[in-house]
């Protein structure tokens, strides 16, 4: 088992700004296709966000990156109202961060951060397991699509048409992703 210093250096080096940038298009399908189970156990298709950018974001409890949901929750509140969906999906792929129970994950998310974004159900979003949505990204956009740790970012047009992607260590309030986001939105 690695100790927390090794851990923490593994983490640091996988979050190392090398997957930024624009996604190569896919060659079929939208995100769009894809359904999840919200937080609160109901069904989540992707679907139902036609025509509203997404920013999708693998979330955990207790990492170094968990104050990230302020920010998620600040960017939802200043640009929901003209479309944009924050997409929280709790994940445990990486060194053990996240709570075992979807329960316990909504309890913490509305007693720390306040979060009223849309929270998935638990989901794995790395490997053979992960959830399809997750699979489809890395399959038809590459490496940069793929979290390397928590709060990896992927922004998704109105269309379902993943757009760019940020590692874990660019915040929700970082210019270039306030920027895509903002040139993402519907006029």
């Amino acid at each position: 088992m690695l100790d927390r210093r090794r851990l923490l250096a593994a983490a640091a080096a996988l979050t190392l700004p090398l997957a930024i940038g624009s996604l190569p298009a896919a060659a079929g399908g939208s995100a769009h296709d894809f359904d999840f189970v919200s937080i609160e156990g109901e069904a989540l298709p992707l679907a139902g966000f036609r025509g509203q950018p997404i920013l999708l974001v693998n979330t955990a409890s207790f990492c170094g990156f968990t104050p990230q949901y302020e920010g998620l929750q600040t960017l939802w509140e200043r640009y929901r109202d003209r479309g944009l969906v924050v997409l929280g999906v709790p994940s445990d792929n990486f060194g053990g961060q996240e709570y075992g129970s979807n329960e316990e994950i909504r309890e913490f998310c509305d007693a720390q951060f306040g979060i009223d974004f849309p929270l998935t159900e638990k989901q794995d979003v790395r490997g053979e397991a992960a959830h399809p949505l997750y699979r489809w990204l890395a399959e038809a956009h590459g490496e940069a699509a793929v979290p390397r740790w928590n709060f990896h970012k992927v922004l998704i047009d109105g269309e379902g048409r993943p757009l760019q992607a940020w590692p874990t260590a660019i915040r929700p309030d970082a210019p270039e992703l306030v920027m895509a986001v903002e040139r993402a939105l519907p006029d």
